[in-house]
């Protein structure tokens, strides 16, 4: 079963910042994650960062995340919140404050 793929806004924006390569490396990802979305590994709340339903999944060697959760209405949906560097939590803050700026709107 192939899942639909969704990227929020800025998520969409964070890959087109990617230099060729690295966007080529994620999109394999991404491209894998249709196929099974449970490959990442869950995010919990760590760092004071409460990223609970969410899951990561790394590429460039462990160097980027693409952070994304499940969706399930009438069909299963991937959504993308942020791809970026894991560098200090980097990309959990950064998708910290999407999901603020999104739900708290």
């Amino acid at each position: 079963m192939a899942y639909k793929i969704e990227f929020i806004p800025d998520a969409e924006s964070d890959l087109e910042s990617l230099d060729k390569s690295l966007k080529k490396e994620a999109g394999k990802k991404i491209d894998a994650l249709s196929e099974n979305p449970f490959s990442g590994k869950p995010l919990g709340n760590k760092f004071g960062i409460d990223l609970s339903g969410f899951y990561k999944l790394y590429f460039h060697r462990k160097r980027y995340r693409i952070v994304y959760r499940m969706l399930r209405d009438y069909i299963e949906v991937v959504e993308i919140f942020g791809i970026g560097k894991r560098d200090k939590e980097e990309i959990c803050k950064l998708v910290a404050k999407r999901i603020k700026k999104l739900f708290n709107e």
